[in-house]
């Protein structure tokens, strides 16, 4: 009789060097956005503490970007808070996605993987947990939210820093789309997700004239809601098409 043999389970070590060097290619994106994200919250007038304590407690860059967007504007704070809530409903999507996954886990690690998922943290860890051996796959998780997070507040310092000798923010509008471009072209893989994307573009470029950009806030509400509902009338439609 001979034996199965099974590969053995990654270190911790191993896992956490992995997640943080999966993560590396990011970083060409992530980096210039941070300083952006500094440069121009100090271009706002928000001050230097409040534009940190953004990036250290908020952690979503196109949240940030919105919100200093609206400042700018001086919109009410119901619009921003409204605005941030609707764009970072996709983090609710990743967290169903994710979940089962971190089902074992103490909530002292669900709460600080909770805290560290972004979008491209998201990005590279589901597929890590599409591969055998989970056993320590969440110390992968822990590689790629901290070194997304640390490199994100080290540029948004930077940004704050040298703000002002940067030129005028309007020059970089176009990494914040092409970066959420490059994440987002991956993730159409069915049919729900590009109804929705196609729809948010659409009423987005639509509503653009909108104040407070709460065309934003309207497309992003559009196209999560049809994506959920296309989402949940999969099952039945197969059905269907299996009678």
């Amino acid at each position: 009789m001979t034996s199965v043999k099974h590969d053995p389970i990654p270190s911790p070590g191993h896992e956490l060097l992995a997640g943080a060097r999966d993560q590396l290619p990011f970083l060409l994106g992530v980096i210039p956005f941070g300083l952006l994200f500094g440069a121009a919250a100090i271009d706002a007038s928000i001050s230097p503490a409040a534009a940190q304590g953004l990036s250290l407690f908020v952690f979503a860059g196109g949240s940030q970007f919105i919100t200093v967007g609206l400042v700018r504007q001086l919109a009410p704070a119901w619009v921003i808070l409204a605005t941030i809530a609707i764009v970072n409903l996709r983090h609710a999507l990743y967290s169903v996605s994710i979940a089962p996954h971190y089902a074992r886990l103490s909530w002292r690690w669900k709460a600080l993987l909770a805290w560290l998922l972004t979008d491209e943290a998201f990005a590279t860890t589901i597929r890590r947990y599409r591969r055998p051996d989970l056993g320590t796959a969440h110390w992968y998780a822990l590689g790629a939210g901290m070194t997304l997070w640390l490199a994100w507040q080290s540029s948004t310092a930077l940004g704050i820093a040298v703000g002002g000798q940067l030129p005028p923010t309007d020059a970089f509008g176009f990494v914040v789309p092409l970066s959420f471009l490059a994440l987002l072209w991956p993730s159409l893989t069915d049919r729900p997700a590009a109804a929705a994307a196609i729809l948010a573009a659409l009423l987005a470029v639509l509503l653009a004239d909108l104040p407070y950009r709460t065309g934003t806030l309207a497309a992003s509400l559009a196209g999560i809601t049809v994506g959920a509902v296309l989402e949940a009338r999969r099952p039945a439609l197969a059905k269907g098409s299996e009678a």
